[in-house]
């Protein structure tokens, strides 16, 4: 059997992934195993343990215990015989690690660990059975001595050895550096640690495990505001005093996700400052993440929450789009008019549209002048129309129709239908570069071809869905039924979840007889915005989402900017590289 690599870690905490007992279970109600282990010395390797020892408790009441010699397979230094008083000759009779482990393991079966100083026990718990084939069962984890660095001040006790712990609580059993006295002691000094949390505010084994890990003041001066809190999708909103939403954000666990807040895993800055500022925390029930997730959008845009980062102001996305007149141009706005019909976007911000421009420009050649043209008056050509890259409409050199023709027209193709033209432009243009070895020119260009792109296939994927004026989506829910979704011009009108066993049309006729009316519009994304509209669309391509109704068909155009995505994907992984080149 090959040796499994083990690299040591820091203790899991309340990871999701960590087997065993419940984290709300109060501590008199744990099962505790607290283990102690004499070794060789060095690094965890899957050998070198001499000695176990382990105790189990709950409620103060002493279970059972576990105590053996193990031999290690190996020789014993000299320094470590004068420090435990275990000898070669104590260890030839003594099992292998590789016997001992399965009784060990059951042992600790549904039990929290606790050990003195415990990623050096668990360390070599765990490569001992990763070289011997067994499943570390990731139990949970509690370290005694990192507790009494949070109980206990200098005052009391000048360092947090297992030996200086055990005078101060005055344990019935002295350390001795062997295993099973050392776990003993380290029983009492867990109980002496326990007496001192209920000041603290910490009762459940998970508080305790949180409270020993490195959390700030605040977190823990806060960690109230988690209580109470429904297990359930939904958003929650940290708000100050004066009832300003500080922070909204979506979880399908509400409960557990604002717990996490105030723990050692959140170490983010803006954070701290905002718990620092938070006087409570509102939770919003959803009937599922969805409606938890366009729920979440809404109100981090009708509030502009301080301490949120992304979808705060969705009113600053800008189009680009053709100029009315006899030689239209590329112009970026704000809004679109009823009267627009060359567009495209929304583009997150002023800079994506001008990117998308640029390629447009390498492509047709489109006019980029800010001058209003007539067709009776002459204006004098700038430097584009003497370098090639303009027709000079200006000078009428060239006809309206012409212009729409090799300009215009090639545009409003790309955006509404088929982009080829303006691919194939752009991609000639790339090789002739490449080919001249201008290769940071070709960067550029590449650039400005994954923008167009981008922007094409996001528009008319969400022109398919919003051209749709409803539609009922259904998804099975985790406990059974089925999540159901009722969209109207690509914005959720209604949302809930049909109990499992029963049919879900009623639940669905109800959840339409409810429902937002949605009034359809102009453009794209006419009744929500493009960040909502997008993720339903991801919602209802996932591959276990079933379209129940639709008021019509849902379709993009064969020949449509969607069949390049693969260009796409590559287009952005070039630039991506390019980028990390420039930056290394």
């Amino acid at each position: 059997m090959a040796q499994a690599e083990y690299v040591q870690e820091s203790l899991a905490g309340l990871d999701p992934a960590v087997g065993g007992v419940d984290p709300a279970l109060p501590l008199y109600a744990t099962t505790f195993v607290v283990v102690d282990l004499e070794t060789t010395g060095g690094a965890p390797d899957g050998g070198g343990i001499t000695e176990i020892g382990a105790v189990k408790v709950r409620g103060g009441e002493q279970l059972g215990e576990l105590a053996t010699l193990v031999n290690p397979g190996q020789p014993i230094p000299p320094f470590i015989t004068v420090l435990t008083g275990i000898t070669q000759a104590m260890l030839v009779p003594a099992p292998p690690i590789e016997q001992v482990l399965p009784s060990f393991l059951e042992f600790i079966a549904d039990a929290v660990l606790v050990a003195h100083n415990a990623p050096y026990d668990v360390g070599f718990l765990k490569a001992a059975c990763a070289k011997h084939g067994h499943r570390w069962p990731n139990p949970r984890v509690l370290d005694t001595a990192a507790l009494a660095r949070r109980v206990l001040t200098r005052d009391e006790v000048p360092n947090r050895k297992l030996g200086t712990l055990a005078a101060y609580f005055r344990t019935a059993t002295q350390p001795t550096h062997r295993a099973l006295d050392d776990a003993k002691a380290t029983v009492d000094v867990l109980h002496g640690l326990i007496g001192r949390l209920g000041g603290h505010r910490v009762d459940t084994v998970g508080d305790a495990i949180e409270f020993a890990r490195a959390v700030t003041p605040t977190q823990r001066r806060k960690r109230h505001l988690a209580e109470g809190l429904p297990k359930v999708p939904g958003v929650y909103i940290f708000r100050a005093a004066d009832e300003r939403p500080l922070y909204v954000g979506t979880s399908v666990d509400i409960a557990t996700r604002v717990r996490s807040y105030f723990t050692a895993g959140e170490k983010r800055a803006r954070i701290s400052e905002m718990l620092a500022a938070a006087e409570r925390v509102e939770a919003v029930e959803c009937a599922h993440s969805l409606e938890a997730e366009i729920r979440e959008l809404r109100l981090i845009a009708a509030h502009a929450p301080p301490y949120n980062r992304r979808s705060k102001y969705p009113e600053r996305m800008v189009w680009l789009k053709l100029t009315d007149g006899p030689y239209p141009r590329l112009s970026i706005v704000r809004d679109l008019s009823p009267t627009d019909t060359a567009y495209l976007g929304p583009f997150t911000s002023r800079r994506a549209a001008e990117l998308a421009a640029a390629g447009f420009h390498d492509a047709v050649p489109l006019r980029q002048c800010t001058h209003r043209l007539s067709l009776r008056t002459v204006t004098p050509a700038c430097a584009l129309a003497e370098l090639g890259r303009c027709p000079a409409p200006c000078e009428h050199k060239i006809t309206p129709e012409e212009y729409d023709d090799r300009a215009a027209g090639p545009f409003r193709t790309a955006t509404a239908s088929d982009p080829q033209p303006v691919v194939d432009a752009l991609l000639a243009r790339i090789d002739a570069l490449a080919a001249d070895q201008r290769y940071e020119e070709a960067a550029v260009v590449r650039s400005r071809l994954a923008a167009v792109l981008r922007a094409t296939v996001r528009m008319q994927r969400l022109a398919a869905l919003t051209s749709i004026v409803e539609l009922a989506a259904a998804r099975p829910a985790a406990r059974g039924g089925w999540e159901l979704a009722l969209v109207r011009h690509g914005r959720l009108a209604g949302a809930g979840v049909s109990p499992p066993g029963v049919h879900p049309r009623p639940t669905l006729n109800a959840i339409r007889a409810t429902a937002e009316t949605v009034s359809g519009g102009h453009g794209p994304v006419p009744s929500a915005t493009a960040e909502e509209s997008e993720r339903i669309l991801s919602w209802l391509e996932r591959p276990e989402t079933r379209l129940v109704e639709m008021s019509s068909g849902w379709s993009s155009p064969a020949g449509g900017a969607g069949r390049f995505r693969d260009l796409l994907a590559k287009a952005e992984s070039g630039a991506s590289h390019q980028l990390s080149t420039e930056r290394s």
